[in-house]
């Protein structure tokens, strides 16, 4: 089909075009709004802010332990990391080399899952838990530019749980395996005192959501099904 020039004037105008990112499924604006449906973080003094301490402190006494060296590791959040991560668990490596499509796919995937709660970081910025509490995290390097950004929801938790739930669809026979890493991904925000419990919490939740909009898309769907394909041949099945 052919679009002329004042067709595609209309369509930019419109932000189908001009929002749209070459390596997204679906325009961020036009994603579940985590803003909106999730509540707001805990107020200090709350019950809730409450279980967040209790969590942090447990957090920092493994910092010194293997988990917390895990949790460390758990800081890279590129696809390659990720593909790294659930390579036991899927029981084969995916690659850019070994499969194109599925890399990518993932890929685009992830970051559309994680653009849905950049509305509401903004919204809240959320005093981190290492700022509120006047200590280190478990990764001083980066404290002065995680201090200048929002702690609810947690980007990291809403990639890696995301993820997880997707892998479960492409590799069914491990979700249970899966969605425990993908879980773990999600702790190591909160051993490292970047991000509180709820913070976490809150993030698995906008996934699922996100995910839910991704699947009302006919070409993620399809990007799915070939995606499962290229799976399985990895597999060698």
């Amino acid at each position: 089909m052919i679009i002329t020039a004042a067709a595609m004037a209309v369509l930019v105008s419109c932000g189908t075009l001009a929002t749209l990112p070459p390596d997204r499924y679906i325009a961020a604006e036009n994603m579940p709004d985590a803003g909106q449906f999730l509540p707001a973080p805990p107020v200090n003094g709350s019950e809730t802010f409450l279980t967040d301490s209790v969590c942090y402190e447990r957090g920092k006494a493994l910092r010194a332990t293997e988990r917390g060296r895990q949790a460390i590791e758990d800081i890279n959040h590129s696809t390659k990391y990720y593909m790294a991560y659930f390579a036991p668990e899927l029981g084969v490596l995916i690659t850019k080399e070994n499969s194109p499509f599925l890399f990518k796919f993932l890929d685009s995937s992830i970051k559309n899952i994680r653009a849905s709660i950049s509305g509401a970081k903004a919204k809240y910025m959320r005093r981190r838990p290492f700022v509120y509490f006047g200590e280190p995290s478990g990764n001083p390097s980066e404290d002065a530019d995680l201090g200048k950004t929002g702690s609810y929801p947690s980007g990291h938790s809403i990639r890696g749980w995301g993820l997880a739930l997707l892998l479960s669809e492409i590799c069914p026979e491990s979700a249970t395996e899966i969605l425990k890493k993908g879980y773990e991904y999600g702790q190591s925000r909160v051993i490292l005192g970047v991000h509180y419990q709820s913070d976490v919490d809150a993030s698995r939740s906008a996934a699922a959501a996100a995910l839910v909009a991704l699947h009302a898309d006919k070409k993620f769907n399809r990007d799915l099904e070939k995606a499962k394909k290229e799976f399985r041949r990895l597999k060698g099945e």
